[in-house]
C-alpha cells in the first residue's frame, strides 16, 4: 500500500495547521467532515454522511440495534482511513442523544474508540444546545433569537444574542424518536410537539426574532421550500423564510405524503420520510415563539466544536471579511492590492458623501478583496464568472441580499456599470440600497483598476476628495504619468453614479 501524503503543500489550498476532522455520531446519520484547516472560516476537504440510525428503536428498547451498531462501525472504518489518507493532524469525535441514552451506549463508544485510534466526547443536552448554538454565532452575523437544532433523537433549543449564549433545554422530538413515539401518525406526532413545546416557558422570548433552524431534516425541508420557490441561489446557509408562510409550508409538508409533493427530488430518499415530522415540529415550535421567520444555518454542532476551540482573537475576526480573505490570497494577482482598495475606499466613500451602515462597510472590505479573483478568465467573461463564484461561495456571516451585493459589486468592476449580460434574478435579492451601492463600489473598482493595473502599490498614494462639485483625483510626482484618457473616463462614470463631475489633477 502507498503511503499517503502528510500535509501536502499545494497552492490551491492554505495549509496552515493542516486538516482537521470531526466525526458527528448522531441519531440519524454519522457524518465525517474534514477542513481545510483550524481558522475562523474553516473551508470543508471532504464531507460523508452514512444515515444509520443508530437512534431508531432505542425509545422502545433503550438500547441500540446490532444492525445499526455494524453499520455505524463499517463507515467508521472507512472514515478512519480516509482520515489517515487525507493526512488528518487533529480528529474529534462527538457523540449525541443515541449513545447518550442507550443502555448499551457505552460499549459501543468503546468499540469506536479502538476503530478510530482516539477518544470519544459524549455530549449531555445541554453541551449539544451551546455548540449548536456557537455554531450559528461563528456563521451568522449577531444573531438575536433562539436557535434549534434538530437531529433524530433530540431537539436542543437555546436563547441567543450576539455571541452571548442564555439559556436552553433538550427535548425529545428528534425525528425519529418523534416518529416512533407517534407511530408513525403524524396527528398524533403534532400533539406530542405541542405539548412538550409547552412545557419550555422561556420559548416567547423569540417573539419578533429569527429562528434560526440546525439540522439535516431541516435543511432538508428548507432545501424544499427553495427549489419550490423557484429561488435564484441554491445556497442554504442564511436562507430565510417568513415565519407565517413557513407555518403554512410545514402544514402542507406534514399533511402529504413526501413522494407526491412537488419537487421532492431535491431531498434524499433517506431523508423523505422524517421530512413530515421535522415539519411538525418546527410548525409547533414557530408557533409557541411567535418567531418572526426562519433562518437557516449551514453550521451548527461541528463548526460550534471548532469555534470553541478557537483562541479569543480569532474568535474576533470577522468570518466574512476573512474568507474573502483568504479567496484574494488563492486568486488574486495580488493579495495586497485588495488590502489597498479596503484601505482607499475607506477614504473615498465618506468623501464622496456615501454613508454606510456597519454592515454594509464589512460588505464593501469583502468586496474589495474579492474584486480580482476572476482575472483568470477570459475578459468577457470575468464579470459572469466573478459573479456565480461568489453568489454561491461558501460565505458565512452575510446574508442573501449581502451576497447578491458582492457579486454585483465585482460583476459590474469587470463588465461595467450596464445591466445587458446581467440575469435580473441576481439583482431581486438586494433591496434598491444595496443596488445603488453595489454600483457605486463597482465604479470605484473600475477607476483603481486603470490606475494601478490591479497591482499593490499605487493607490495609498492617491488622494481622491469632493471640490465644488467634482471628485478631484490628484496624481502627484512620478505618478502623473498615469494620468490618461480612459482614467478620466472612468472617474467620470463614477462621478455619475454621485451626481458630480470628476477631474483629474496633475501635480508635477
Amino acid at each position: 500500500m502507498a503511503d499517503s501524503p502528510k500535509h501536502e503543500l499545494v497552492r490551491g489550498r492554505l495549509n496552515g495547521s493542516g486538516p482537521i476532522a470531526v466525526i458527528d455520531i448522531g441519531s440519524n446519520s454519522i457524518r465525517l467532515v474534514v477542513y481545510e484547516r483550524h481558522a475562523r472560516t474553516p473551508t470543508v476537504l471532504f464531507n460523508e454522511k452514512v444515515l444509520a440510525g443508530l437512534g431508531r428503536g432505542v425509545g422502545a428498547t433503550g438500547r441500540l440495534s446490532d444492525e445499526a451498531t455494524d453499520q455505524a462501525r463499517r463507515a467508521l472504518v472507512r472514515f478512519r482511513r480516509l482520515c489517515d489518507q487525507i493526512g488528518v493532524a487533529d480528529l474529534h469525535i462527538l457523540a449525541t442523544a443515541a449513545t447518550r441514552d442507550a443502555a448499551n451506549g457505552e460499549e459501543f463508544l468503546t468499540s469506536v474508540e479502538a476503530i478510530c485510534r482516539t477518544p470519544v466526547r459524549l455530549l449531555s443536552g445541554r453541551d449539544e444546545a451551546r455548540l449548536a448554538a456557537n455554531g450559528v454565532v461563528s456563521g451568522i452575523w449577531r444573531p438575536d433569537g433562539i436557535v434549534g437544532d434538530l437531529g433524530g433523537g433530540s431537539l436542543e433549543l437555546v436563547e441567543i444574542k450576539h455571541d452571548e449564549i442564555g439559556r436552553g433545554q433538550t427535548l425529545p422530538l428528534g425525528g425519529i424518536r418523534l416518529q416512533e413515539d407517534a407511530d408513525g401518525k403524524i396527528a398524533k406526532a403534532q400533539k406530542i410537539a405541542e405539548q412538550a413545546l409547552g412545557d419550555v416557558e422561556w420559548l416567547p422570548i423569540g417573539a419578533g426574532k429569527p429562528f434560526y433552524a440546525v439540522g439535516g431534516t431541516w435543511r432538508s425541508l428548507a432545501r424544499l421550500h427553495l427549489h419550490q420557490d423557484g429561488y435564484p441561489l441554491h445556497v442554504m446557509h442564511d436562507y430565510a423564510i417568513p415565519a407565517e408562510e413557513a407555518i403554512e409550508f410545514c402544514q402542507l409538508v406534514a399533511r402529504r405524503d413526501p413522494e407526491s409533493l412537488d419537487m421532492i427530488e431535491v431531498v434524499s430518499r433517506a431523508r423523505r420520510p422524517l421530512l413530515p415530522f421535522g415539519a411538525a415540529v418546527m410548525e409547533k415550535v414557530l408557533r409557541r415563539s411567535k418567531a418572526s421567520k426562519v433562518v437557516m444555518s449551514a453550521l451548527g454542532l461541528r463548526e460550534g466544536l471548532l469555534f470553541d476551540l478557537l483562541p479569543d482573537d480569532l474568535r474576533r475576526q470577522d468570518p466574512l471579511v476573512e474568507a474573502a480573505r483568504e479567496l484574494s490570497q488563492l486568486r488574486s494577482r495580488s493579495p495586497a492590492y485588495g488590502e489597498e482598495l479596503v484601505e482607499w475606499t475607506d477614504r473615498l466613500f465618506p468623501a464622496v458623501g456615501i454613508d454606510e451602515t456597519e454592515y454594509e462597510v464589512r460588505l464593501r472590505a469583502a468586496g474589495c478583496l474579492l474584486s480580482d479573483i476572476g482575472w483568470r478568465a477570459h475578459p468577457d467573461y470575468r464579470g459572469e464568472q466573478s459573479l456565480n463564484i461568489i453568489s454561491n461561495a461558501g460565505f458565512v456571516g452575510i446574508d442573501h441580499a449581502g451576497r447578491a451585493y458582492l457579486a454585483l459589486s465585482v460583476f459590474y468592476r469587470h463588465q461595467g456599470l450596464v445591466e445587458d449580460a446581467l440575469g435580473p434574478r441576481i439583482r431581486e435579492l438586494a433591496h434598491t440600497r444595496l443596488k445603488d451601492r453595489a454600483r457605486i463600489l463597482g465604479g470605484a473598482l473600475r477607476v483603481a483598476s486603470v490606475l494601478s493595473a490591479s497591482v499593490a502599490g499605487i493607490l495609498p498614494q492617491v488622494p481622491v476628495s469632493v471640490d465644488n462639485g467634482e471628485v478631484v483625483l490628484t496624481l502627484r510626482g512620478e505618478l502623473v504619468a498615469l494620468e490618461g484618457e480612459r482614467l478620466n473616463k472612468r472617474l467620470t462614470q463614477f462621478a455619475r453614479l454621485l451626481g458630480l463631475k470628476a477631474r483629474v489633477v496633475v501635480e508635477a
